[in-house]
């Protein structure tokens, strides 16, 4: 990749520019005094915001959409046989993948902060921005979720910080130039392209090498330690146990969302923090936020008002409402682990019955990690599951609901015609089943999750809906 490829450039293209990946470099971009224009394929609150920057934005995808661009940009999501794509592809310009794009614009910023990590990316790379944010740092941001103090996925700033989520899927953070690296863990995840856990942790190894500064890894984790072990780098250890150089003591988990923990560095105290987001996983989100902004200089007492004032981003545990004495929460989790934090978080805070309504994302990691999902799905009160949503997959893998949901005790599922054609018609009734179900069953005291990194959101804001008496 050449990291050059921008200079002399003038109009720049985005295909895809509403995307929570797009948006950020749209941003940056723009604050360089780049040219842009883009398109999309839906009205979004994201383009909105675009167009408020004088970004023209085109409703549909379309060849002349790229008149006049001398470098274009898409997503990993856009098609390959997508008409605009496609007259990219034709038209001799240069054209880049979004993560190309980023990797390019990480060297511009001498701190780098990359937080990478199978699960709870986004939420410490949101916690990492808030402290900053809070500090009156004029940072740079790209966010894989939406963060409430910056209205967005991501904000452009004048400063030498950047805090990038740097996701593995691909091997797009191998794109990257970090200056300071997080690696949250490291865990069995997109094997449907690296094959195994051990190819996992050597492409993290990699993302390890090319950090210039220090790394700042979880000192608990086997795998993560696996992955650094032997580097000649600054190493920056942080976890739940003391041997750590940041370290949590004194857990108290108080009401609801509520975490409160004491930080120690090398051993000694230097603050207590109220978390507004439960779990210990969380705890250690922020003991990894700590260490990276305390490299940046940034005070403790940023730190804590930061954390305090973090209330998630979005689809984080993110509640979203309350109806008939029901709480309503929706959560991206998606891998067992991630569930397994989330769901045990969950079981932690006091309520009558928790029940947990998982969308399976994907065939392929369905099939892998069926038994793991099966495990951990046996922690709630109640489990429902919906039709496996497939995003870019075809079930070539002939796995199904049935297959997840006979493996765990008293597991409610709507059975479907397996050979039936999958649409939005058909999913929505599915949605509506499920909504129903637990909406005649639920009771006062209860709290309602829903999860998945697909459309699972659409449940919960379903059941609220029908809770306060609304129409459908």
């Amino acid at each position: 990749m050449d990291i050059n490829i921008l200079k002399g450039k003038k109009h720049i293209h985005f295909i895809g520019i509403g995307g929570s990946g797009m948006y950020p470099l749209a941003q940056i971009l723009h604050s360089q005094g780049y040219f842009l224009t883009g398109s999309d394929n839906n009205e979004t609150e994201t383009l909105d915001a675009v167009r408020k920057m004088g970004i023209e934005v085109f409703i549909g995808q379309s060849a002349e959409n790229i008149d006049g661009a001398d470098l274009i940009v898409h997503t990993a999501a856009i098609m390959e046989d997508n008409p605009e794509l496609m007259a990219a592809r034709q038209s001799g310009v240069p054209v880049l993948e979004r993560a190309e794009l980023l990797g390019i614009v990480t060297n511009w910023y001498s701190n780098a902060v990359c937080v990478s990590g199978t699960h709870g990316k986004t939420t410490a790379t949101s916690m990492i921005t808030q402290i900053l944010y809070t500090a009156g740092t004029d940072l740079s941001a790209y966010i894989g979720g939406k963060l409430p103090c910056i209205n967005g996925s991501g904000i452009a700033g004048k400063s030498d910080i950047l805090v990038c989520e740097s996701c593995e899927f691909e091997d797009h953070f191998l794109k990257l130039a970090p200056d300071i690296s997080v690696i949250l863990n490291v865990d069995a995840d997109h094997l449907d392209y690296f094959g195994t856990l051990e190819n996992v942790i050597a492409s993290f190894r990699k993302f390890a090498e090319k950090t210039s500064k220090v790394l700042i890894v979880n000192g608990d984790d086997k795998n993560t330690m696996t992955a650094v072990e032997g580097l000649d780098k600054k190493i920056i250890t942080f976890g739940l146990s003391k041997s750590n150089d940041w370290y949590a003591d004194n857990i108290r988990h108080i009401s609801g969302l509520e975490t409160q923990f004491d930080a120690y560095h090398n051993g000694n105290y230097i603050i207590t923090i109220t978390l507004h987001v439960a779990g210990n996983h969380n705890v250690l989100n922020a003991l990894a936020s700590l260490a990276s902004v305390n490299k940046l200089g940034i005070s403790m007492e940023y730190c804590r008002k930061g954390l305090e004032d973090f209330r998630g981003a979005k689809r984080r545990f993110e509640k979203l409402g309350y109806e008939k004495g029901i709480t309503v929460v929706d959560d991206y989790a998606h891998h067992p682990a991630e569930l397994e934090a989330t769901l045990t978080a969950a079981m932690n805070m006091g309520f009558k019955n928790v029940w947990a309504v998982f969308q399976p994302f994907t065939f392929s990691r369905t099939k892998i990690l069926l038994d793991d999902f099966a495990r951990v799905l046996q922690i709630p009160d109640k489990t429902v599951l919906t039709d496996i949503f497939g995003s870019r997959e075809k079930n070539t893998f002939g796995i199904f609901t049935r297959h997840l949901a006979e493996k765990i005790p008293e597991c409610i599922w709507f059975p479907q015609d397996e050979n039936a054609e999958w649409t939005d018609e058909r999913k929505y009734f599915n949605f509506r089943q499920i909504c129903d179900y637990v909406c005649e069953n639920a009771q006062e005291g209860d709290l309602v999750i829903t999860l998945g990194c697909g459309d699972a959101y659409k449940i919960a804001k379903m059941i609220l809906k029908k809770l306060s008496g609304e129409e459908n």
